[in-house]
């Protein structure tokens, strides 16, 4: 009669039935998590770590001197296309 008891919810298998509840929670926060970055690493594709964008970072790059005003006015026609 004991192995009855057991079977019927009041042993081991309850605690079976949670931890595969909680196992399947994990695994559809995990999938839900890749989703959504993956759909932000697609919505920020081009810009900088740091939220620039190309034409931000050519005029920081200008106003620091690293570039002149003819490399920097291609650079902006060339990021325009």
């Amino acid at each position: 009669m004991h192995n009855y008891q057991m079977m019927n919810g009041h042993g081991v298998d309850s605690s079976w039935g949670f931890v595969m509840m909680l196992l399947w929670a994990v695994i559809i926060a995990g999938i839900i998590l890749v989703i959504v970055r993956f759909a932000r690493g697609h919505e920020h594709r081009g810009v900088s770590p740091r939220g620039q964008d190309a034409v931000d970072i050519v005029k920081e790059r200008y106003a620091k001197g690293e570039i002149d005003k003819e490399q920097f006015e291609q650079l902006k026609k060339d990021l325009a296309k």
